[in-house]
C-alpha cells in the first residue's frame, strides 16, 4: 500500500484508550473528560480527512461519521474493557460512513494515520464503503444501505452468550431488510443491540417531511424490541442508555436523536451534510478549533483532472443522468395537467436530484411522490400505477440497486405493467463508493420469459442519445429500462467532426448503429465505453488498422441486419463496464453462434473488485483505450 511522506496533521496519538465496563451505568469525572476529548478529536478528525475527498473532487460522506461518534468511541471503550462480553466490530448499516471504519483502523494501528490523506483516491484503498480483505483494520463489507442488520443477525447466532452491535440510522431503517431482521432478532431472542442515529435527514430532504407517518421508534417497538431513546449529544445519557442495553437481554434499540452534523456552522440540520462537507466549510471548522496545520493541509491540495485527449468525441460533456429528467420534463410540458396526473406518476426513493427527477418535481409536482429508501416497494407502486393501459409510472435510483428489485420486476412484467424506469450510477465511472455501488448486472432486468411481455433495456451514448431515446420510447408499453452514468460522457463525433446523434437524428428502438466502418474486424459497445472504444478506433487507424465501431443501445434485441454484418467480419470485440460475467459479451457470442456466425470472438468488461477514484476505474479494469487497443492487436493476429 503506497502512503504519503506528510505527516497526519491532526495529532491521533491524543486518542486516550479508556476501558468501560457497563456493569457500571455511571461515568465518572474523569472518564466524561476523557470520553468528550476523545469525541472531539475523532470529529476533528474526520472533517479533515473527508474533506481532502472534497478537495479532489471525490467526494467522502462527512455527516454520518460525524454524527456517530459519540457511542463509537464508547463502543470502543466496552470492548476495551470487557472484551469477552463482545463481538468487537462496529459493524455499520450505513456503509457510507466508512471514514468511521478507517479512522478506528488508526486508532487501534491497522492502518499509518498518513493514509487517511488519500481518503477515496484512486488505489488507496480507501474506498467510498468498507470491503473486507481490501483495507487493513476493516472487519466488514458493509455493502449497500440497509443490508447489515440481517446479516448481523447470522452473527449473534454465530456467536451465543455475545452481544453485537450494529450502528444504524433513519434512513437505513426505511429498507424493508430491516423490518425482516427485526423480526427475527426479536422471534429468536438474539443479542443484537441497535445504534440508530436518528437526524430526520436523507440525501432528498427530511423523512418527516416526505414520510410524515414514519417513526423509527414506534416502528421497531411494534415489531416488539425495547427501544431506548434519547439525545445522542448528551454523552452521561448515550453511556447510561448503551448500558442498559448491553444488560438486558435480546433485541434493543437505542435511538439517538440529534440534528446532523452538531455543531458545523453551515451544515447542521442540512441534508448538505448527508455527503461530503464542502473545503470552505471545513476550513472555517477546522480554524475554530485550531488545527491550523491541517488547514494549511486542505488549501494545498490540487484536484486531480484528467489529462488523457480522446478522440472521436467533442469536448462537450453532458450529464446524462439529469438530461433524461429534461427529456422528460419536454414530454411532459406537451401534455395539460389534466392529462399529465391522470397518466403519469412519478416516484422518487431519495434520490431525486441523482437521476435527474429532481428536473420533474421543479417542473410538475402534481405527477411526483417523494418518497424514501424503499426501491423495491417504490418500484412496485410505479408498476402499480402503470398497470392500466395509457397510464404509466416513473420509477429511478442507482444501477446498484437494480439487483434489490429484480422480484419486483417479475411481478411487474406478470401484470403487464407500463414503467419506463432510470437507473443511474450504470457501470464504474465515477464509482469512488467502489465495488459495492458499481452498477453491473443490469441485464438482469430482462429476465423474463420468449413469450412474455415486452422489456427493452437501453443504454445511451451522449447527451443526445439519451434526448432521442427518451423522446422514441416515453409512450411505448411494457417495461423500459434507461440507463445513465454517473460521469459525465463527451458527444460522440461523426467522421466528419460533427455530433452523430446531432440535428436530424431519431433513435430507433432495437437498431444498432455503425459509428465508424472498418474492414478488419468490430468493436461492439455502448453508453460511456462507446466514446473510450471510439478513442482507441481512431488510435488505431492512425497505426494503420481499419476497425470498425458499432454502438448498440438497445441491449437486450438481436439487430439481425447487424449481427450479419458483424457476424461476416474477422473478428467481433465486445467493450462494456457491465459485469462480464453477466453483461452484453456473455451473451453475444451465443448470438453469433446461433445463426452461424463465427468470426473470432473476445469480450471485455468489469471483473475485479473496484480501485476507488472516478476515471481510474476503467484503466483499473482493463476497458480504457490502451487496454482495447491491444486486445485488438491480438485478435487481428490470430483472426
Amino acid at each position: 500500500m503506497t502512503i504519503t511522506n506528510t505527516r497526519f496533521p491532526i495529532d491521533l496519538g491524543a486518542y486516550q484508550p479508556l476501558k468501560l465496563d457497563p456493569a457500571n451505568a455511571t461515568l465518572t469525572s474523569e472518564q466524561r473528560e476523557i470520553l468528550k476529548a476523545n469525541i472531539q478529536l475523532c470529529r476533528d478528525a474526520i472533517v479533515f480527512f473527508t474533506a481532502t475527498g472534497a478537495a479532489r473532487g471525490v467526494g467522502g460522506h462527512t455527516g454520518g461519521p460525524y454524527d456517530t461518534v459519540p457511542e463509537l468511541v464508547i463502543l470502543d471503550a466496552f470492548f476495551q474493557g470487557a472484551s469477552d462480553k463482545f463481538v468487537p466490530i462496529f459493524f455499520d448499516e450505513a456503509g457510507h460512513r466508512v471514514a468511521t471504519q478507517y479512522l478506528m483502523a488508526v486508532l487501534h494501528g491497522k492502518l499509518p494515520a498518513e493514509q487517511l490523506l488519500r481518503y477515496r483516491e484512486a488505489d488507496s484503498k480507501l474506498p467510498g464503503h468498507p470491503e473486507l480483505g481490501l483495507t487493513p483494520g476493516v472487519k466488514f463489507s458493509s455493502g449497500r444501505l440497509g443490508h447489515m442488520w440481517p446479516y448481523v443477525n447470522g452473527v449473534a447466532m454465530a456467536n451465543p452468550g455475545k452481544i453485537v452491535f450494529c450502528l444504524g440510522s433513519d434512513g437505513s431503517q426505511q429498507e424493508g431488510n430491516d423490518a425482516e431482521a427485526a423480526r427475527l432478532a426479536v422471534a429468536q431472542n438474539l443479542n443484537v443491540k441497535l445504534i440508530i442515529d436518528d437526524n430526520d435527514v436523507t440525501i432528498a430532504g427530511h423523512p418527516s417531511k416526505y414520510l410524515p407517518g414514519f417513526s423509527v421508534a414506534k416502528t421497531l417497538t411494534g415489531h416488539g424490541l425495547k427501544v431506548l431513546e434519547g439525545d445522542g449529544e448528551d454523552v452521561d445519557d448515550l453511556y447510561r442508555r448503551l448500558c442498559e442495553a448491553v444488560n438486558t437481554p435480546g433485541a434493543i434499540a437505542l435511538i439517538n436523536k440529534r440534528p446532523m452534523c452538531p455543531g458545523i456552522e453551515g451544515l447542521e440540520g442540512s441534508n448538505h451534510g448527508h455527503d461530503v462537507i464542502s473545503v470552505e466549510l471545513a476550513i472555517k471548522y477546522l480554524e475554530s478549533r485550531g488545527q491550523t496545520a491541517a488547514v494549511e493541509y486542505l488549501n494545498s491540495i490540487q484536484k486531480p483532472k484528467q489529462t488523457y485527449t480522446f478522440l472521436g468525441s467533442s469536448s462537450k460533456l453532458g450529464a446524462n443522468r439529469n438530461v433524461f429528467g429534461e427529456a422528460v420534463v419536454e414530454i411532459l410540458n406537451r401534455m395539460s395537467e389534466a392529462e399529465r396526473k391522470q397518466t403519469v406518476r412519478v416516484i422518487d426513493s431519495d434520490l431525486e436530484g441523482s437521476c435527474g427527477l429532481k428536473k420533474i418535481r421543479d417542473a410538475h409536482p402534481e405527477i411526483f411522490v417523494p418518497s424514501g429508501i424503499m426501491e423495491r416497494g417504490n418500484f412496485s407502486a410505479a408498476a402499480g400505477f402503470g398497470m392500466e393501459k395509457g397510464k404509466q409510472g416513473i420509477f429511478a435510483t442507482f444501477s446498484a440497486f437494480l439487483e434489490m428489485c429484480v422480484s419486483e420486476i417479475t411481478m411487474a412484467r406478470l401484470n403487464y405493467s407500463n414503467v419506463l424506469c432510470h437507473f443511474s450510477h450504470a457501470g464504474i465511472d465515477d464509482m469512488a463508493d467502489n465495488t459495492c455501488h458499481f452498477g453491473l448486472n443490469n441485464m438482469f432486468a430482462d429476465n423474463g420469459l420468449d413469450d412474455g411481455y415486452e422489456t427493452r433495456l437501453y443504454f445511451p451514448a451522449d447527451a443526445n442519445q439519451m434526448k432521442a431515446c427518451v423522446e422514441a420510447v416515453f409512450f411505448d408499453p411494457g417495461l423500459r429500462f434507461i440507463f445513465s452514468t454517473r460521469s459525465k460522457v463527451p458527444n460522440i463525433l461523426d467522421s466528419k467532426g460533427n455530433d452523430f446523434f446531432g440535428s436530424g437524428y431519431q433513435f430507433v428502438p432495437g437498431k444498432d448503429e455503425v459509428i465508424r466502418e472498418g474492414t478488419q474486424g468490430y468493436i461492439i459497445s455502448f453508453g460511456d465505453a462507446l466514446y473510450r472504444s471510439l478513442d482507441a478506433v481512431e488510435r488505431l487507424r492512425q497505426e494503420g488498422l481499419d476497425v470498425g465501431l458499432i454502438n448498440k443501445p438497445t441491449l437486450n434485441v438481436v439487430d439481425e441486419e447487424m449481427m450479419a454484418k458483424i457476424g461476416n467480419a474477422p473478428f467481433a470485440l465486445v467493450i462494456e463496464s457491465f459485469n462480464r460475467r453477466t453483461g452484453l459479451g456473455s451473451r453475444f457470442g451465443s448470438w453469433l453462434l446461433e445463426r452461424g456466425f463465427t468470426p473470432k470472438y473476445a469480450y471485455l468488461g468489469t471483473y475485479r473488485e473496484g480501485c476507488g477514484g472516478l476515471w481510474e476505474q476503467f484503466p483499473h479494469q482493463g476497458i480504457d483505450p490502451a487496454s482495447i487497443m491491444s486486445k485488438v492487436k491480438e485478435l487481428v493476429k490470430s483472426a
